[in-house]
């Protein structure tokens, strides 16, 4: 089968509503399914070896199938934006285990509405055994403190929203 014929048989299946057509020969076997968003799955199972068009035809075969764009993340997102445009995000430099005090019984370094200034210790991550002390390059208020105490955190994770002073 060419190319051209399976791109036709693509073109009927999509058009004609039928949900699943399957067409066996000795050297391969071809099955194109619809689903209820209209998108076109196509899976060809070779097998005989077979020239290069038909090793081309995964390609070809994937640009007519579609998906449904997800709306409901784009209102979320633009709705977060106004209210966090003005804040500064304080992230992890490092790898680690994020912690808010220096022990267990101790108090946290920083909590929401606390006043930071640059030098200012505002919380440990532990990489390796070493706990390393993260400082305010920054002044201003904690408004949100974004990871939770004892959790491990990946560089570049935000930590902590600022408002700017």
């Amino acid at each position: 089968m060419e190319i051209k014929e399976i791109q036709e048989l693509i073109k009927f299946v999509s058009k004609s509503g039928v949900n699943e057509v399957s067409i066996e020969r000795k050297d391969f076997k071809i099955t194109i399914k619809t689903t209820s968003q209209q998108a076109v799955q196509t899976v060809v199972q070779a097998t005989v070896p077979v020239a290069a068009p038909v090793a081309a035809i995964p390609a070809q075969a994937a640009a007519p199938v579609a998906t449904a764009p997800a709306p409901a993340t784009t209102p979320a997102a633009s709705a977060e934006a106004p209210s966090d445009a003005n804040l500064i995000t304080i992230k992890s430099p490092m790898i680690g285990t994020f912690y808010r005090q220096a022990s267990p019984e101790k108090p946290s370094f920083v909590n929401v509405g606390d006043e930071i200034r640059p030098g200012q210790v505002l919380c440990i991550i532990e990489a390796m055994k070493l706990f390393n002390e993260i400082e305010s390059e920054i002044s201003g208020r904690i408004v949100k403190v974004l990871v939770e105490n004892a959790s491990p955190v990946e560089y570049d994770q935000p930590l902590f929203l600022v408002e700017p002073m």
